[in-house]
C-alpha cells in the first residue's frame, strides 16, 4: 500500500538525489507549500511537468536554506534533492497538488568497478569542458550512486529522468558514457551559434565595404 501523501511541485526541469537546484517561490500554492515544508523541515517532491501532465517518478526535496524572502511574500530558496519515489495515485484537496508515493532505491547492491567508474569520470570531464554554461558544482566522488553526481553536467530533462528511473548504478552510468558525445556536440553548436550570432549573418571575418 502507498504510504505517504507527498506534496509535489511540478517543473519544467529533473531534480537527482543529493544535488542542489535553487526555486523562485512565486505562486500563492507553492508560497503555502514551501512554508509549510520549511516549518515542519519536511519534504516535498519535485516532478516533470510534460505535455500530457505529470511523470510518475519524482525525486524529494527539503529546503536547504532561504536565500532570499520578498515583502509580498515570495522567496528564493535552495534545495537539495533526497530520495526517489513514483506516483501511485493524486489528491487534489489542498490549493497544491499531493500523491501518494512509494520510495525506491537502486536494486543492485555490488561496488562498481572501477573502468567503468573511469570511463563515466572522463565522459563528465568532456562535458565540462564543452560546456558554454557555468558549470555544474564538482561530483562527491565517494557518493554510490555517482551517476547522479555526473549527470548534473546534462540539463537534459528527459535524459535525467531516464536515469531517475533506473535502479542500476552500472546502467546509469553506461547511459552517460554512451550520451556524453552526443550531448557535448549539442554543446559546442550552441556555443557556436552563439559566438557567431552578434555578427548577424555577416560571418566574424567579413568586412562592410
Amino acid at each position: 500500500m502507498p504510504t505517504e501523501l507527498l506534496p509535489l511541485f511540478p517543473l519544467g526541469v529533473v531534480l537527482l538525489p543529493r544535488t542542489h537546484l535553487p526555486l523562485h517561490i512565486f505562486e500563492e500554492r507553492y508560497k503555502e507549500m514551501i512554508g509549510e515544508c520549511i516549518r515542519n523541515r519536511s519534504e516535498f517532491g519535485i516532478v516533470l511537468a510534460a505535455e500530457k501532465g505529470i511523470v510518475a517518478t519524482g525525486c524529494t526535496a527539503v529546503v536547504e536554506k532561504v536565500t532570499q524572502k520578498y515583502d509580498d511574500g515570495r522567496m528564493d530558496i535552495v534545495v537539495v534533492g533526497v530520495r526517489r519515489f513514483e506516483i501511485e495515485s493524486l489528491d487534489t484537496e489542498r490549493a497544491y497538488l499531493r500523491g501518494a508515493v512509494r520510495f525506491f532505491n537502486d536494486e543492485e547492491s555490488e561496488p562498481v568497478p572501477a573502468e567503468l567508474k573511469a570511463k563515466a569520470l572522463q565522459a563528465y570531464r568532456l562535458l565540462t569542458e564543452t560546456g558554454s554554461e557555468e558549470p555544474p558544482p564538482p561530483p562527491e566522488l565517494d557518493d554510490p550512486q555517482l551517476s547522479f553526481q555526473l549527470a548534473q553536467a546534462i540539463p537534459d530533462p528527459e535524459f535525467r529522468q531516464l536515469l531517475l528511473t533506473m535502479r542500476s548504478e552500472r546502467e546509469r552510468l553506461r547511459q552517460l558514457i554512451e550520451f556524453a558525445p552526443l550531448q557535448a556536440a549539442r554543446q559546442r553548436y550552441t556555443a557556436h551559434v552563439k559566438a557567431v550570432a552578434p555578427f548577424n549573418g555577416r560571418g566574424p571575418n567579413l568586412t562592410r565595404g
